[in-house]
């Protein structure tokens, strides 16, 4: 599969690298995600994890490897995912999530296909960007001590903030300045320190920056409560949709290997090799063939 970033990768050259090739999970990589480590292991590590086995491509980069998928922008990564879940699953997402009002609380079916969830690609996919805050966020400074420069978040930002996100929000928010800021006027070493002394509307107005020049991939899904008639947007978690789905099916994935081995005769290896799609194209061989011979008897 083919698939264009909204982001992209930049290089050191400053090369933008944007088209993906990618393949759906085989049976051993749905194994090794849907097992007991996965549990242990924050998302975003699982994300790296995942997209280091099934991204073979990104532009001209061939060594797609852990280091290469922690540099990938988060909207790059959850628009990749997205794309490795449609490979391996197709493009229909079913599934539900509880009415959130406090009266009712029922859990409410939602569908929809992976193609049609709304994607913002960046305009600028330069590394670095800059902007100049308001009077307001910096009084009595200049426009020169107001400019920022600052990059946008990846997925090495999300591995090493995961535990500390879990227990202070506010604090991984901090951290996340100091890594991705890189000058705020002519102080180009940016801390976290450095970040806590900045007003309140200078944070503000760099996190809405931050979000202007990001590539979005919008994960809201609108939905209406079939029990008390209300409509709600929900939202859309990729990481633990497509693990969770993973973790289901992993009975499903035993009985595919055992129903090919007795028949077929190869070896788990050869069985846990083959994608899902192509082990669901032989199982549908086996049952035509086998309900043809029960009507021949």
């Amino acid at each position: 599969m083919l698939c264009v970033l909204p982001g992209g990768l930049v290089d050191e050259a400053g090369t933008v690298h944007d088209e993906v090739e990618l393949r759906g999970l085989s049976g051993r990589e749905e194994e090794l995600l849907a097992g007991d480590g996965g549990a242990e292991t924050c998302a975003a590590a699982l994300v790296t994890a995942l997209l280091s086995r099934c991204v073979r491509r990104i532009g001209g980069i061939r060594q797609v490897d852990a280091d290469v998928t922690r540099r990938l922008l988060v909207a790059d990564r959850q628009f990749v995912l997205l794309k490795v879940r449609e490979a391996t699953f197709g493009e229909r997402v079913q599934g539900s999530v509880p009415c959130p009002w406090p009266d009712c609380g029922r859990r409410v079916a939602v569908s929809f296909s992976t193609s049609d969830v709304p994607v913002r690609a960046a305009r600028d996919k330069g590394p670095v960007h800059t902007g100049v805050l308001s009077a307001d966020a910096m009084p009595g400074a200049g426009d020169a001590d107001r400019t920022v420069a600052f990059r946008l978040p990846t997925g090495a930002d999300q591995e090493a903030l995961s535990g500390l996100l879990e227990e202070n929000e506010a604090a991984a928010l901090t951290g996340l300045l100091a890594r991705c800021l890189l000058r705020v006027g002519p102080d180009a070493s940016v801390d976290e320190e450095r970040v806590a002394r900045l007003s309140p509307l200078a944070r503000l107005e760099i996190e809405r920056r931050m979000e202007e020049a990001a590539p979005r991939v919008d994960l809201l899904m609108e939905a209406e409560c079939a029990h008390c008639g209300r409509a709600f947007s929900a939202p859309f978690d990729p990481q633990g949709f497509f693990f969770g789905e993973l973790r289901a099916t992993a009975d499903l994935l035993r009985r595919e290997v055992h129903y090919l081995a007795y028949h077929y005769h190869w070896s788990e290896r050869e069985i846990m090799e083959m994608p899902r799609a192509r082990r669901g194209r032989y199982i549908a061989v086996l049952a035509d063939e086998i309900e043809r011979s029960n009507e021949c008897v």
